[in-house]
């Protein structure tokens, strides 16, 4: 519970914390993708741990736990994701594998880059108990190296 001094700083009220009520969340989800490449909108799975957290104000991380994967943020738009794979494709394009000074055994230099250039993972302010997300915007992973089983973490702090 926050209690209010009725001072200001800079225009924001001072407040002194009367008790701790800082809470921590943690959770694993598992993908198992039926194609090398794919995006799958998550939100609504980040938005049900926001919901059991409990937390009504704070931060939540949500990352992919392995190197060729990603978590990121934009529009549920089918044109884009198609973008977003051509984009891909063009900086780090999967074949021929030879290309590539990390495939020897693997064949997945091409994931890790596009996982690099896609990112790790993604912080979401949480405001009144939701997302607080601009206009469209979505919690998205992306897998560059599928068909099998791979976990994204959702950390929630706060109160």
């Amino acid at each position: 519970m926050l209690e209010s001094n009725q001072s200001t700083a800079g225009g924001f009220k001072l407040f002194r914390k009367c008790q701790n009520i800082m809470k921590s969340y943690r959770k694993e989800l598992w993908f198992n993708t039926k194609h090398r490449r794919e995006f799958i909108n998550i939100t609504p799975q980040v938005e049900e741990c926001l919901a059991e957290s409990g937390v009504k104000e704070g931060l939540l991380l949500c990352n992919a736990m392995h190197i060729t994967a990603s978590i990121f943020i934009n529009d549920d738009e089918p044109g884009l994701h198609q973008d977003f794979e051509t984009l891909l494709e063009k900086l780090a394009p999967e074949k021929p594998y030879s290309q590539y000074h990390h495939n020897g055994f693997e064949d997945n230099a091409d994931a890790h880059l596009k996982r690099t250039i896609m990112g790790r993972e993604v912080v979401v302010a949480i405001t009144n108990g939701k997302l607080d997300f601009g206009p469209w915007e979505q919690i998205f992973y992306g897998e560059f190296d599928g068909k099998r089983k791979k976990r994204v973490l959702v950390k929630i702090i706060g109160e």
